[in-house]
């Protein structure tokens, strides 16, 4: 729920990192921040296991970053569900459709360039977040809305937790159940694009 009630705060920097190297340039960046509030998830269960620098720099500010370059599909994740994101394109290769990943960093303030670029370039959009509904994807859908970059046909979806209390499991429990695994976050944007889902892609 943090993301949706600490974006309503004006001025507000909401970042959510991908990996243990984003964690840290994201406490840097938060130390630097003395004119306004800000706020990092900090990421449950297990790293991804990359090399953290040993003096973290800090971020530009609402600025997110491409993982992977394609064409047809936008994946737009926010925090630590990138990997599974990662493998969602590769499964969407596999069945012919070309995706980009992105990867948010900031939730708030947004990086409105990037993400009008992947609307404005792909045939779908998705976003991808470990976080309740009214949170980083529906700023993405009021950001869009007020630039008329949705009155030309976009997909979109938004991925998040489902409107419920979970009950208490592993992270990876937790994710399935809200439908944020790999072969979920393809399903999806096969769905939106009108492509037949196999039940092993839908599981």
């Amino acid at each position: 729920f943090d993301i949706g009630f600490m974006g309503a705060l004006p001025g507000m920097v909401l970042m959510a990192a991908a990996d243990e190297a984003d964690l840290a340039a994201m406490i840097a960046t938060s130390l630097e921040i003395d004119d306004r509030p800000s706020a990092f998830r900090y990421p449950r269960g297990d790293g991804v296991g990359v090399e953290i620098p040993e003096l973290a720099a800090p971020l530009q500010i609402g600025k997110g970053r491409i993982v992977r370059e394609g064409t047809t599909v936008a994946l737009l994740s926010l925090g630590t569900r990138l990997q599974e994101t990662l493998k969602a394109a590769d499964a969407l290769a596999a069945r012919g459709v070309s995706a980009t990943v992105a990867d948010a960093r900031f939730a708030k303030p947004l990086d409105e360039d990037l993400i009008l670029r992947l609307a404005r370039e792909h045939e779908c959009l998705i976003t991808i977040e470990e976080g309740a509904m009214g949170g980083f994807g529906a700023f993405v859908l009021q950001m869009l809305a007020g630039k008329g970059a949705l009155d030309g046909g976009l997909k979109i979806r938004t991925l998040h937790l489902p409107d419920i209390f979970q009950d208490q499991d592993s992270p990876v429990a937790q994710y399935t159940q809200a439908g944020l695994n790999a072969d979920q976050i393809a399903a999806a944007a096969l769905q939106a694009l009108g492509v037949e889902v196999t039940r092993a892609v839908r599981a």
